[in-house]
This record gives structure tokens, sequence and C-alpha cells, in this order.
């Protein structure tokens, strides 16, 4: 039985185009995880942070609350500056699955930052978010945090993980 050389070449293109946007959906979720913390890092941008975000998304980290929908997003950014008044946020070790149009990640989040008070801290955790694409465009439809610790420069992680 002979096969059609037609038919397997079709069926490796249409195997790699598969293959290729899915790596390009990752690389466009790094990209909008990029776009995230230069956002926040950029004195968080409250506006420039809610157009990432779907209109019914969820923004929840433990000890600063949950926001549900893209209005609450952009007022919880809009007073979140006053009390981190510099910020570097890493997003690192992604773990990426794209399922047709929606997405899920872990990060791992390390943020040096000054507080309100003055005090250099650093801040680390875990970042579990979703994803959906819209028309095109990938947008966060939840994003979760949960720390590791959150301690004052001098006193570092390991004398006191949460001040």
């Amino acid at each position: 039985m002979s096969t059609d050389p037609t038919t397997d070449l079709s069926a490796a293109v249409a195997e790699l185009q598969e293959r290729i946007r899915h790596l390009e959906d990752i690389e466009a979720l790094r990209n909008l995880k990029a776009e995230y913390a230069a956002a926040c890092d950029d004195n968080y941008d409250a506006d420039r942070l809610a157009a990432l975000f779907v209109e019914d998304a969820t923004w929840e980290s433990q000890g600063m609350g949950k926001y549900e929908g893209r209005e609450a997003i952009r007022e919880f950014f809009r007073g979140i500056s006053g009390h981190f008044v510099f910020a570097l946020h890493y997003g690192l070790n992604p773990q990426i699955e794209v399922t047709g149009d929606t997405a899920r990640a872990r990060w791992y989040l390390f943020m040096p930052c000054t507080v309100d008070t003055g005090k250099a801290v650093w801040r680390a955790g875990l970042d579990e978010e979703e994803y959906v694409r819209v028309e095109g465009k990938w947008m966060y439809r939840s994003k979760k945090s949960a720390p590791f610790f959150h301690t004052t420069f001098e006193e570092g992680w390991a004398k006191q993980p949460f001040v």
C-alpha cells in the first residue's frame, strides 16, 4: 500500500503550522507578562495595566485584596503607587500551557521595591495566571499572587519572612 506524497506533505505542513502557532502563543504570553511588569514599574500606570485585562477579569494578591472587573483593577493600580514608590517586577521560570484560545501559567515573582515608609523591601511569590485570546490578542482573565516572603532589606527573609 503506497501513500500519496502530497497528502504526507500537507499533513507535515499542517503539523508544523500548529507547532509554530503554539510557540508564537507562548512568546506572546511572555510578552504580555513583560508588558505587565513594565507598566507596574512605570509607577503602576493604571490605564496601561487595565488594558491588559478582559472586562470581567480578576486580580488577587494575598494581603492586597481581590479586585473583580477591569475598572476595579484600574482603581486598585491607581492607588498602589502611593504604597510602592519604587518597584522592579521580575517574572521568572514560567510554566505556560496553551489550549486553543485559552492559556494558564505559573511564574515566580521577585520584586525588590521601596514602600512609602522609605524602607527597601524584598517581595517574592508565585503568580498563577489565566489568559484568553480576544480578537487575536492575548489578555489576562485572572491573576492571583501568593507570597513566599515580604521582608525588609535589612532583616531579609531568613530573619523575618513577612513584615
